[in-house]
């Protein structure tokens, strides 16, 4: 069946996002084709806005519009603890819980050789940084419980243990393979009440 054109290179776009097949990118195309044209501006206009004026924090690299975000600008989280996380994703589902108070720490990504993901491709060396300073008490591991998350905390665990800082993981409350960004809020939150000392 032949396509138009416009309609075509949507969909091509679409099927580009993460979890968007071919044939979901057709009905998103097709229904932002039968939408009201003050709404496909809006749409069309809040993602320029999205890659225009969001950034990463310069302490965290979580997402942010300013230097940096709410959650390092806030004076009631504690500043002793951090917890590492892949992607800003993972804050978001952290946050939901309502069971941590802490920084946080976005690595953006996770080692992964065959992928080409390297230390140096990750803010490590900045991670090690923040965890020299004195009001840093505890660093929690909180990486996706798959092999390249596995692997990068034992490669996190080395390069940190002779700080004098406590090393910790998210307790496995979260499935083997399962992703921070799909969990439910209970299950995060009990992961982090039970997590377990590793340095």
């Amino acid at each position: 069946m032949l396509i138009a054109e416009p309609l075509q290179k949507a969909i091509d776009e679409l099927s580009k996002l993460p979890s968007i097949g071919n044939k979901t990118a057709q009905r998103l195309a097709l229904h932002i084709l039968k939408s009201d044209h003050e709404n496909v501006k809006l749409l069309a206009k809040s993602l320029i806005e999205l890659k225009e004026k969001i950034r990463f924090c310069d302490i965290c690299f979580n997402i942010s519009t300013e230097e940096n975000c709410e959650i390092c600008k806030s004076t009631k989280r504690n500043r002793g603890i951090i917890c590492v996380v892949e992607d800003a994703s993972d804050v978001i589902a952290i946050e939901k819980t309502n069971e941590y108070n802490g920084m946080y720490h976005v690595l953006g990504g996770v080692l992964n050789p065959l992928a080409g993901i390297m230390a140096e491709s990750l803010t490590i060396k900045e991670l090690t940084a923040r965890a020299q300073k004195d009001e840093v008490k505890e660093i929690i591991l909180a990486l996706n419980p798959n092999s390249e998350g596995d692997a990068t905390s034992v490669y996190l665990m080395n390069l940190l243990k002779d700080l004098p800082v406590k090393v910790s993981r998210i307790a496995r409350g979260l499935p083997i393979g399962g992703d921070l960004e799909f969990a439910d809020s209970a299950t995060i939150g009990r992961a982090f009440i039970g997590r377990i000392s590793i340095q």
